[in-house]
């Protein structure tokens, strides 16, 4: 069982880095609008997770100009979505290990 725990990813420890790379997964690019919305946070706070998933190259930004507005979208990279599959993975084995008690 430790060996499990260990397998469990720090950076989704959050429930907001977990929300947030919950969305991307399902979605090819978000906008920070509808993730704040959907996650119920304030610009600050979402800013502050999406810098940690950035450091860490698990999410990428695409700025661009929609029309004379600023739009900023957001998109799970191949190595984040790698690290959030083997962190749900060692999830679910948790899970079984518990279910088989």
């Amino acid at each position: 069982m430790k060996h499990i725990i260990t397998s469990l990813n720090k950076t989704f420890d959050n429930r907001t880095r977990l929300g947030i790379m919950s969305i991307l997964m399902v979605n090819e690019w978000v906008e920070f609008k509808t993730l704040k919305e959907t996650l119920g946070l304030h610009d600050g706070t979402l800013a502050s997770h999406i810098k940690g998933l950035e450091k860490n190259e698990y999410i990428t930004v695409k700025k661009e100009f929609v029309g004379r507005k600023p739009q900023t979208t957001y998109a799970a990279t191949p190595l984040g979505r790698k690290a959030f599959n083997e962190h749900l993975d060692a999830l679910e084995a948790l899970l079984k290990q518990r279910d088989e008690k």
